[in-house]
């Protein structure tokens, strides 16, 4: 698979006029590892990368995601992935004297001190009481349930979305709603928090015109990760829609240029989430 398949269509969208506030990035370490934990909001409305992915694929009114959207669902579960590893808690095993390519290697758990995140630390106990250890694409596939193996749906997170939506009820981002659609009602989580959910597609809009985000060996691990991931879960046009027509060819064009990384190279760079690439790798392969 071309890793540009797909990667965004333009489509009309009117610009929401409330896109006032700018996010203020700021990754102080925490006293648990958590290196990599953006503090840039308050704590009410710091989001993870498994609910900044979910609340740009959230319509805003209706408050679901695109029946049409069958990426999200890996695309969270990677989200998972990536926010164990920036945060310490596994990391891939190392790659030998053979060299072992990023989607060969398994993921060891690092640290099992709790994340405080309830989908994360129950990822982080599965993996932990898997031996021998899996790789990042089998973590991918058990974690969602898409897998031929019945001896490894156990690990399946469910109604993942859902958890994520009451979590951003929690922090005041969304609310909980009933609505019938013909033979059966359906809970919906429509948008209350307009200010959050800006910040977030400013996040990533500035995160893909900024220049140096193609210099990923200097770039923010977390920008880069909710970009990737964003894309690999097909909801990264919502956030580029309301650019303008030059912004958004640039923004998709930087988008690109990280999908043609070489993945393998970037995870020997100094200081890397190798598990990170990795995601990125299972994902464009």
């Amino acid at each position: 698979m071309n890793r540009t398949e797909g990667l965004v269509q333009r489509r009309n969208v009117i610009k929401d006029s409330n896109s006032d506030g700018t996010l203020k990035e700021n990754h102080d370490d925490d006293k648990k590892n958590d290196k990599s934990y953006d503090d840039g909001d308050s704590k009410e409305t710091r989001l993870t990368l498994m609910e900044e992915v979910l609340l740009l694929g959230l319509k805003d009114k209706e408050g679901y995601t695109s029946f049409w959207n069958d990426c999200i669902s890996s695309g969270l579960r990677g989200c998972i992935l990536i926010e164990l590893g920036l945060r310490g808690r596994v990391e891939l095993e190392r790659a030998g004297m053979r060299r072992k390519g990023l989607l060969s290697r398994k993921v060891i758990v690092k640290s099992d001190t709790p994340t405080g995140d309830v989908l994360l630390d129950e990822a982080l106990k599965h993996m932990k009481d898997t031996d021998p250890p899996e790789t990042v694409q089998s973590w991918i596939e058990y974690l969602s349930g898409e897998t031929w193996n019945p001896m490894k749906l156990k690990y399946q997170l469910k109604n993942v979305r859902e958890r994520l939506a009451k979590n951003l009820v929690e922090k005041g981002v969304l609310t909980t709603e009933k609505q019938n659609f013909l033979l059966f009602d359906m809970t919906t989580h429509p948008l209350t928090d307009n200010v959050v959910k800006c910040r977030l597609v400013k996040k990533v809009q500035e995160a893909a015109l900024r220049r140096s985000i193609t210099d990923v060996a200097h770039a923010d691990k977390r920008s880069l990760a909710l970009l990737m991931l964003a894309h690999s879960a097909d909801v990264l046009e919502n956030a580029f829609a309301p650019l303008s027509d030059e912004d958004y060819e640039l923004a998709t064009r930087r988008v690109r240029s990280l999908l043609d990384l070489d993945f393998e190279a970037e995870a020997m760079r100094p200081d890397a989430c190798e598990i990170m690439w990795a995601v990125f790798a299972a994902f464009t392969k």
